[in-house]
């Protein structure tokens, strides 16, 4: 329970807050409405981001414990207000060319005009999103050094392709120009675009942590220190995260349209998948079940799908969330099987 008893604190400012808000806009009435709507977008948070935090858990394993606060303190300032916030107000600013003050007085002022803005840039966000979560889950399923299979034979053929460089790469482009089959003639540039950076991105933010890597290990000071906390995959984290989270803000205006709320319903779920984060790693979780960081992967590649199709179909939020907490379900229970396996050959030796 210690892990989790800053998320518990977090949840109760968010929903006093909430509280207040609602109070301050429709009485009673309002609060209550304003709390249940926050306990909801936390629960849809944590359900669609589970899978995040098992693919953040594999990352931050290696890390120590300074660079596990940061990831819960800094990185969660990032998570809340700049991704559920900042970036889909500097969104709506570019989009109408008006500035961020203008923009923030829109959504509170005029939430369904800052909603529609939002929602007209969805295909763009979505490409962008897409793509990185691809190559995330390409460059897991193409690799020739996993040693751990879940779909045992089939899965181990289709890591070794990862031999051909940058295989991943024109795996993710190709995608990238089929999807735009389904994109309105005025959009594809722009998605184009988007998709490009997404790749670009994970290749960037890859390339600086493989550099950081390969450091002397005789360095002291603070550069022996950012490459043993991780700052290549701090940065990682932090874009996975955005990728993640921009598809929950586009569904929580499906749910209300005040953009304070919206925030700090977000910010409740955000923190937890943070804790729970911590928690696997620190539990060993991944050890013990051996296809569960597999499960997770897969539950991101159907992600990525969903959210290329999103940019022509409207996928609703409850099977994104489901099918990503099946592909952990199922991974989890073959991880028991392997388990009571391995027991059993051991008991036989």
């Amino acid at each position: 329970m210690k892990h989790f008893r800053i998320s518990f604190l977090v949840t109760f400012v968010c929903l006093a807050v909430a509280g207040w808000w609602g109070y301050e806009k429709a009485g009673m009435a309002g609060a209550m409405s304003a709390l249940g709507i926050a306990i909801i977008l936390g629960v849809m948070e944590v359900s669609l981001s589970f899978d995040n935090a098992v693919v953040n858990a594999s990352v931050l394993k290696t890390w120590d414990a300074f660079w596990r606060k940061l990831f819960l303190g800094v990185g969660i300032i990032i998570a809340v207000f700049g991704m559920r916030l900042l970036f889909p107000l500097v969104i709506v600013a570019v989009a109408a060319d008006i500035g961020l003050t203008e923009v923030w007085t829109l959504a509170l002022n005029n939430p369904d005009e800052y909603s529609r803005h939002l929602t007209n840039h969805h295909a763009e966000v979505a490409a962008f999103g897409g793509m990185f979560l691809l190559m995330v889950f390409l460059n897991f399923l193409l690799d020739p050094e996993k040693e751990t299979h879940w779909l045992g034979n089939f899965e181990k053929k289709i890591g070794s392709l990862g031999k051909v460089s940058s295989v991943s790469i024109m795996i993710a482009l190709g995608v990238l120009l089929g999807s735009l089959s389904i994109v309105e003639e005025a959009q594809k540039f722009v998605v184009l675009i988007s998709g490009l950076w997404g790749v670009l991105i994970y290749v960037g933010v890859d390339a600086i942590s493989s550099y950081l890597e390969k450091g002397e290990e005789g360095e002291s000071g603070v550069g022996d220190m950012v490459k043993k906390g991780g700052i290549g995959g701090f940065l990682y984290l932090e874009v996975l995260d955005a990728s993640f989270s921009f598809d929950g803000v586009i569904g929580a205006f499906a749910i209300t349209k005040d953009v304070v709320i919206i925030m700090l319903g977000l910010a409740i779920g955000a923190m937890f998948v943070r804790s729970m984060t911590v928690y696997l790693v620190d539990k060993g979780t991944l050890d013990q079940y051996v296809y569960l960081e597999h499960g997770a992967h897969y539950a991101i590649g159907i992600l990525a799908v969903i959210m290329l199709a999103s940019m022509k179909f409207h996928v609703p939020e409850l099977f994104t969330g489901l099918i990503g907490v099946a592909f952990i379900l199922a991974s989890l229970w073959s991880s028991l099987q392997y388990k009571k396996k391995q027991k059993g050959l051991a008991l036989q030796a």
